[in-house]
């Protein structure tokens, strides 16, 4: 794959998890929503990461924080911590003794709220894989 072709490799799977994190929000399914919440910005991040680096291979890494600064992405504290949260549904879906909680968590509301953010981050990772600053 050359370079073009492994970022669209990247934004077309996330696109894709962004329409079923949706599907999974409309049928109240909102501990998978936030799930693939974190998988869309995860491979958003991941796309940048070959924008940045020219087309080298990205890290092996859940972690949404150290994938934005391999990006060289600033970010505020905010912004941060909310990154950070979302790293951790990926980590509470995956293992049985955190999953009944984070069911539980995850009402409408907090849903919403959060996967609201997803989809602002989702869009601001878009415009910085059009800009060509990156």
């Amino acid at each position: 794959m050359d370079k073009e072709e492994h970022i669209t490799y990247w934004i077309n799977s996330a696109d894709h998890d962004l329409d079923v994190a949706e599907t999974l929000f409309q049928s109240g399914k909102y501990d998978w929503c936030l799930f693939l919440g974190h998988l869309v910005l995860e491979k958003m991040l991941k796309a940048l990461f070959v924008k940045v680096h020219g087309n080298k291979l990205p890290p092996r890494t859940h972690n949404l924080v150290r994938l934005a600064e391999l990006c060289n992405i600033s970010l505020s504290e905010e912004q941060e911590l909310f990154l950070d949260k979302v790293s951790d549904f990926n980590l509470e879906i995956r293992y049985p003794d955190y999953r009944q909680k984070l069911y539980e968590k995850c009402t409408y509301d907090l849903t919403l709220k959060y996967f609201t953010r997803i989809k602002e981050f989702y869009r601001w990772f878009h415009s910085l894989l059009e800009s060509e600053e990156q």
